[in-house]
């Protein structure tokens, strides 16, 4: 199964802990797709929200395209639908509303068959020691990576 990966989210991992992953569809119009296709997307502060039965993506910036004609482009961070199955929408409700919890893009890539995707993560986010412990925790990995390197 190979993925055509447009751009990826650069600070979840650091600012998250990821739970769960989901696959979504995500509604573009024409000349977005083509900036897509550019790989003009960026992630960065991005996130979804359940509205109304269906789920929302905020703050994914897709640049317009430069060789549309006509003066209706579209906004480059305007609100976008995101396609799931009703039962995946109620399941991530479902948790979402436990405190705590978001559901944020990792990242975005087009499918086998030609259609753009967003992974969505199910995240709860860290706090500032978190993240220091996960520092610590990585360059402890690398020390003992390098020591046993050594006496090899």
């Amino acid at each position: 199964m190979s993925k055509n990966l447009i751009a990826t989210n650069s600070k979840a991992f650091r600012d998250y802990s990821i739970m769960d992953n989901v696959e979504a569809g995500i509604e573009l119009k024409g000349s977005e797709v083509k900036s897509v296709r550019d790989k003009q997307v960026s992630l960065n502060d991005s996130f979804a929200r359940i509205e109304r039965g269906g789920i929302i993506l905020y703050n994914c910036h897709i640049a317009s395209y430069e060789k549309r004609d006509g003066f209706d482009k579209p906004e480059p961070t305007r609100p976008r639908r995101l396609l799931l199955h009703k039962n995946e929408i109620n399941k991530l409700a479902g948790k979402v509303n436990q405190r705590g919890f978001s559901i944020i893009p990792l990242k975005m890539y087009f499918n086998q068959r030609g259609f753009a995707k967003v992974e969505l993560a199910l995240a709860k986010g860290k706090k500032l020691f978190d993240r220091r412990r996960d520092i610590k925790e990585r360059q402890l990995n690398r020390e003992l990576k390098r020591a046993v390197r050594r006496k090899a």
